[in-house]
């Protein structure tokens, strides 16, 4: 669903529009020179401009820490296949779609048979063949690689090559999640004599990981990691029809209001990504004429996690958000209802996203068939307050910190350094601090925060705060992986080097009982209402805050064409169809 900047209206409060144009102002920070003056280096039609706020940090899918890494790698990475935005599975290195009637898909839901396309040439002019996924199968499932991607493929047995242009994906039991493995973002193939020497606890060493050798239409020439990308055109591309542009530059940096204004008002950049930026101020940059918004609607949700463990302890080898320790007050579920009755919902929408977001209660959005209709939100201040008064958590000091036991209510709230997320947290501390709750906020970085590095104590799965902010969702159809996320086996902890999803360190026996059943069940309806179920548990349960709904907002650029957006796969999937008008 693709949604114009011209339907962004609705009341809109207390934001103030007059800086748009003054550099940029209500962005907080002065908009990046170098980020302008590196995307207009090139002017000329053949030179495809992006910008992209979130630095890219790696350039291999499987050992990514955010969706910045994964745009940048797709561009010379591809899958087997994707989903396209009406849900169609697309070939891209697939000769065709497995089906039950081309015998690709096993009755007993055990197996799947993919054929490759044949011809098809690494960058480097090496062959691609089915030995290439068998490896890629390898690499993400050796554990001391620690793929960020291991997820999709956990209900694999084996890959096994029946020829060079044919493999099967034997499952260790029936499983409906079939598109998952090789499919989408999360499935981009690896070439196995490129990455076979680093197939082990050395893999974030292999040199491909900052000069990719892919199948893709562009391949990396030069990248700094931290500033730009430059792809040219792979000479062995598979299309006789060469890609529209020779040259395409990713400049990461600066923030996203000057991103968008790059875009939209001066015309310096062709492409800006994922601009999260207030909706009224989109609206004015883009009256400049230059580009047009884009939104696409998708399955992520920004939400609050909030930390089941306590940040402040640590066990005696150093680590902290140990299981060890529970929360002080976190581990109280009243406290955790209390915390969700603050948060309004509504006023972040009204005044931020507009038409880009939508108010949710719920964790799992798209597609409609999952969207549980068994959640409410509701903001109360009155509610929350009685909450904290039952659980105990008064101010008997005076000081105006609600404190039980010695322990004052003080919470350390992180999220990535961006000028919207930066006013949510003000939304959100000050109905807190109203509440007698003494709020810090912490703003990092996003090449800091998502990235994937065990020795950084600032990312997401450290999580070394009590609460923190983002926006993720199930990146395929299917969200078996993305529900998986809430289960056990999933938190970050240093022996597992902190490369699990589960930041809040939830853990249910009866949520795992659910994810397990819905593993297996072929049948639509009952696999459907086991995700709900999932979802349900953990709203009841509040261990995430779902805030918004939200979509991709993209600048485009009136002179570029062929950008068909997808909520299962980057932004940049299609981007050998890119073209200038």
């Amino acid at each position: 669903m693709i949604l114009h900047s011209k339907f962004i209206k609705g009341k809109i409060f207390g934001l103030s529009l007059t800086c748009v144009f003054l550099l940029t102002a209500c962005s907080g920070s002065k908009p990046n020179s170098s980020t302008t003056q590196q995307a207009s280096s090139s002017n000329s039609n053949n030179t495809l401009r992006l910008l992209y706020w979130q630095v890219p940090t790696i350039l291999n899918s499987h050992l990514s820490g955010g969706v910045k890494d994964l745009e940048a790698s797709r561009v010379t990475y591809e899958p087997l296949a994707s989903f396209d935005k009406d849900v169609k599975l697309i070939p891209f290195l697939a000769a065709e779609i497995p089906t039950i009637e081309n015998g690709g898909l096993a009755k007993d839901g055990k197996s799947v048979t993919w054929k490759l396309k044949q011809g098809v040439k690494w960058s480097d002019g090496k062959p691609f063949t089915a030995a290439d996924v068998v490896f890629t199968y390898k690499f993400i499932s050796n554990p001391t690689v620690g793929a960020s991607t291991a997820a999709n493929y956990e209900a694999v047995k084996n890959v096994e090559a029946i020829n060079d242009y044919t493999v099967k994906i034997n499952f260790k039991d029936k499983n409906p999640a079939w598109s998952l493995p090789f499919v989408g973002q999360n499935g981009v193939i690896l070439p196995r004599h490129i990455f076979e020497k680093y197939n082990g606890a050395n893999a974030r060493e292999a040199p491909a990981n900052l000069l990719p050798v892919g199948t893709g239409a562009y391949r990396v020439v030069q990248f700094k990691p931290g500033d730009i990308i430059i792809y040219e055109t792979n000479p062995f591309f598979r299309e006789a029809n060469e890609p529209a542009f020779k040259r395409v530059e990713l400049k990461g940096g600066g923030d996203a209001t000057s991103a968008a204004r790059a875009v939209l008002q001066t015309g310096d950049a062709d492409y800006a990504w994922n601009l999260l930026v207030e909706a009224p101020i989109l609206k004015q940059l883009e009256a400049a004429g230059k580009g047009k918004i884009d939104a696409n609607a998708g399955a992520f949700v920004e939400r609050i996690v909030i930390n089941q463990t306590d940040p402040n302890k640590q066990t005696k080898d150093g680590e902290r958000s140990s299981l060890q320790f529970p929360h002080p007050f976190f581990s109280d579920k009243k406290v955790r209802q209390a915390f969700n009755y603050a948060v309004d919902r509504d006023t972040i929408v009204e005044q931020l996203y507009g038409v880009a977001g939508r108010p949710t209660a719920n964790i799992l959005v798209l597609p409609d068939t999952y969207n549980s209709p068994n959640t409410t939100y509701e903001f109360n201040l009155k509610k929350a307050a009685a909450l904290l008064d039952e659980a105990g958590w008064k101010d008997t000091n005076g000081n105006g910190i609600r404190d039980k036991n010695g322990v004052e209510m003080n919470v350390l709230f992180q999220t990535s350094v961006n000028p919207l997320r930066q006013k949510i947290q003000e939304i959100v501390k000050q109905q807190l601090t109203s509440l007698g709750v003494k709020v810090d906020l912490k703003n990092i970085d996003s090449s800091i925060y998502f990235a994937n590095d065990p020795a950084n104590p600032d990312t997401v799965a450290r999580f070394q705060a009590d609460i923190q902010m983002f926006s993720t969702g199930n990146s395929n159809p299917d969200p078996g992986a993305y529900m998986k996320n809430w289960t056990c086996e999933e938190i970050p902890q240093k022996k597992n080097n902190w490369s699990k999803p589960n930041s809040s360190r939830y853990c249910n026996p009866e949520y795992d009982k659910l994810w397990k059943q819905s593993a297996t069940e072929l049948n639509p309806e009952k696999r459907r209402q086991l995700f709900i179920q999932m979802n349900d548990l953990l709203i009841k349960d509040v261990i995430v805050i779902p805030l918004v709904a939200r979509a991709t907002v993209n600048g485009i650029s009136n002179r570029l064409t062929g950008v068909e957006a997808t909520p299962w796969d980057t932004q940049t999937w299609n981007i050998k169809d890119w073209k200038q008008k």
